[in-house]
This record gives C-alpha cells, structure tokens and sequence, in this order.
C-alpha cells in the first residue's frame, strides 16, 4: 500500500540535479546582488546589475561584516513568532482542502487577513508614535534581516526533509527520485505538518507576503524622512502591492486548489520563495524609489493605474470563473467538456479563450509594478522579466499534470483552447 501511495518519481524537474542544485544555490546569490546593484545611496539614480561595484560589494568584507547581526535575526524570529502566534489565536474557519491521495482531507485555519490587518495595525501605531523615521529599521537593515530569512528558509527545509523519511508519511509525487539534491529542491513531503499547523500553507501566504507589505511600508516611510515628502510613484507602487497582498489574502482559501499546495511537496523551492524571494525581490520598486524618488505627474499616474485595474480585472474575474465551476456553480451559464473521469473542463468565458488566463492578468500588473520607475533603471523590470519565466514555467507544469490526469481529453482541450498565456502568441 505504502508503494502505491508513493511511488518512486520517474522524472525529474529543472532539469535534474545540476539544475536543482544551480537553483538552490544561484537564488540567495541574485536576491543579494539585486541590493548591491541598487546600493542604498543617493548616486545618479542608475542601478546596473553587472556592474563592476556591485560585484565587488558582494565580494568585499563590508559585505561580510554586514551580512548578519543578532539584533536583527532576532527581529526576523521575533515577526516569524507573531505571524505564528497570530495564526493559533486569531478565530477563524477551518476550510477543508482537496481530497488527498490516500482518500483522506486536511482542514486549513483562514486567518491570514487577521494576521495581515494586525501587523498593518501595529505598524500604523508606531508611525503615529514615533513619526516616519520610527518604522524605518527594515528599510536600514535590509541584508541581515534578508539574511534571517534565508537561514530560517533553510532550516524549514532541511527539517522537512529530514522528517519526511519518518514512516506513513504522504510524499509528493515529483519529489521521491531519491537524489538528495532534487528531491531536497521539490520538497519530498506533501504536507508537512507540526500537529494541525500545515507549513506549506501557512508559509504560502503569511510570514513572507506579510513581510513584503511590512518592508513596503518601511521603504516609503524611508523616502518620507529622508526627502520630506511621498511621491506619486512610491505611493502607486506601495499601493499596487498591498492591493495584491490584500487580495491574496482575502481570498486565502484559494490557494486550497492550486499547483503548490495539490501537487508540490515543501521543500527549499516553496521555502525559500515563500520566505526569501517574495519580501526581499518583489520588493525592489520600493526599495528603488525610496532612495531615488521618481515623479509622474498626474496623466502618468493614471496610465499607470489603468494599466494595474485592467491586469487586475483579468486576474480576478479569471480566478473567480473557476472557483465557481469549481464548487458547482455556474452563474455566467459557461460552456465546458466532460470529461472521460468525470470531471469538466471549461470551454468558454477567460478559461475557453486561455488556459491560463489569470497568468496574462499576472503579468499585466508585474508590468505596472515597474513602470512607476520610469526609465531611471533597467534594474526595477527584473521582477516582470522573471516572473514571465516563472509563469511560463509554471504553465507548463500544469499542462504536463493535467495532461496525465485527463489524457485524450485533454488534449481534445488543447485544440479547443490553444493559447496558454499570451492570445495568438503562447
């Protein structure tokens, strides 16, 4: 039973160990060059990635003399603990998941948006208190607390690993090759958990996406104190990204039905991104204009919300579409296909003209995101670079899944809906 249950992985992901291995090393390397190519000074305003300073920061001894402090891994445990503690005292619904491969289901406490509304609080207090110059310290301590997150990223995976040989354990499908390296990367575990608390889900959505709003709010708060005024920029980009990160967890329940929590195991890759990559990368418009103030003026302004409601409008009513059909309503009367093990697949509305439509809304609002910043750096556009590559990805996992869960009619799907992202392009 328990070979039935797990069965060995046959194929790997990202390319095997040398890929997986890349990753995992490669990633903490480019979300600390992303700080010294874009250095907290008050230079000329260009960021270069390559360039030859950056290089020599990341390799220096201040570097090294910087690169960690007590103070500030204790303030990372510190918030880690209250995003803990928020989500074993706040009440709120348990939600049960889907239906997991040996027939039983696990239930997810739906606290997130307390949590966030919390933090958003405390944080609004200290501001009134002590001024802008009060909630500066994330902005000014940026690498050790990166730092922080890193090890904590690491440990959360090595533990899950480790504790993912214990016997009746549920493994991942993509995550049990055997090769330590890969499966480490995958995550081997599909669901570990400490009693009720599921890590997977709680990293999902709570100390990193939290964190990114936090660090958010300390950037502009940052370019207050220093320049005496917010501009129009950084109040967009703050606000596209905490309408984001409310929206996530508004909706948290969600997250219940995609790829991360249904197939992926939790192992370095969703550690790390959830914790790391998300506050410390998705944060770099922030961190930019805090220290490089950019003015729009008001027709830029609002070309640029235009261009965030419209990536938004695609994500949203693309994402609600499916929820519905998903929980057996179907209020827009959408066509689908049935399929041969029961299920149905939507042929019309977002999901009949792209497979993968709340990507596109994605990737419209990454791109407002990065425009606040003008043309002062090519460096602010690495987040819609990358995550077209991630989505893309992305995309492609999904389809290589559902093509081995729907077989023939999935590909009967594909001729009906042949883009995937892009309309007439992917």
């Amino acid at each position: 039973m328990t070979k039935e249950l797990n069965p060995k992985t046959k194929e790997y992901s990202f390319f095997g160990p040398i890929g997986t291995g890349a990753i995992t090393i490669l990633t903490p390397v480019i979300t600390y060059l992303l700080y010294y190519a874009c250095p907290n000074s008050y230079d000329d305003g260009t960021c270069k990635l390559l360039q030859k300073p950056a290089l020599g920061r990341l390799a220096g001894s201040d570097f090294w003399y910087s690169l960690f402090t007590l103070e500030a891994f204790a303030v990372y445990l510190a918030w880690y603990a209250f995003t803990v503690f928020a989500w074993a005292i706040i009440p709120a619904q348990w939600v049960r998941g889907t239906q997991l491969r040996d027939g039983s289901y696990k239930y997810y406490k739906m606290n997130a948006l307390a949590t966030l509304l919390m933090a958003t609080g405390l944080a609004a207090g200290q501001i009134l208190r002590a001024g802008p110059e009060g909630f500066t310290y994330f902005a000014d301590n940026w690498i050790p607390l990166l730092t922080a997150s890193l090890v904590m990223s690491i440990a959360q995976s090595v533990f899950c690993y480790v504790s993912s040989f214990t016997q009746g354990k549920l493994l991942a499908l993509g995550g049990n090759t055997g090769n330590c390296v890969h499966d480490f990367f995958i995550g081997r575990e599909l669901n570990p958990s400490i009693g009720s608390f599921d890590i997977k889900t709680f990293n999902e959505l709570r100390p990193g996406l939290i964190l990114w709003w936090i660090l958010d709010i300390s950037l502009a708060c940052r370019q207050l104190a220093t320049f005496g005024q917010l501009t129009d920029s950084m109040i967009l980009v703050v606000a596209f990204h905490g309408w984001y990160v409310f929206d996530a967890l508004y909706n948290e329940s969600i997250i219940l039905t995609q790829m991360d929590i249904v197939h992926d195991g939790f192992g370095y890759m969703l550690a790390f991104g959830d914790l790391t990559w998300v506050p410390f990368t998705y944060s770099l418009q922030a961190r930019f204009l805090a220290y490089h103030p950019n003015i729009l003026g008001p027709s830029g302004s609002a070309a640029i919300a235009a261009l965030q409601l419209l990536g938004y409008y695609i994500f949203r009513t693309s994402n609600a579409e499916k929820n519905e059909f998903r929980n057996g309503k179907n209020p827009k009367n959408l066509q689908y296909m049935q399929t041969k093990r029961g299920t149905k697949l939507l042929t019309s509305g977002w999901w009949g003209t792209l497979r993968h439509p709340n990507y596109l809304g994605d990737l419209i609002m990454a791109l407002a995101w990065s425009l606040p910043t003008g043309s002062l750096t090519p460096l602010t556009y690495f987040y819609p670079a990358y995550f077209t590559v991630l989505l893309i990805h992305r995309a492609l996992r999904d389809d290589a899944h559902c093509r081995e869960k729907y077989g023939d009619d999935w590909n009967a799907y594909v001729e009906k809906v042949p883009y995937c992202i892009f309309p007439y392009v992917f």
